[in-house]
């Protein structure tokens, strides 16, 4: 089965907030610090999606 990348950033989200809970932000943030460090641009973009979408899984109202 394939995923579009849309699908996978979905299920990455709801992957780190199970497995963060409360501190899922927190994670992804310090994720993309050590990305941005090690110069990984791609790696940046791709947790500012997963950022995306944990914060449209954990807002109130936010997903339709």
């Amino acid at each position: 089965m394939m995923f579009t990348p849309e699908q996978e950033r979905w299920a990455e989200a709801l992957a780190i907030y199970r497995m963060h809970g409360d501190r899922a932000a927190v994670w992804i943030a310090a994720r993309v610090a050590s990305l941005a460090l090690a110069g990984d641009s791609a790696g940046v973009e791709r947790f500012r999606q997963i950022a995306a979408k944990l914060d449209q899984l954990i807002r109130p109202g936010s997903v339709q």
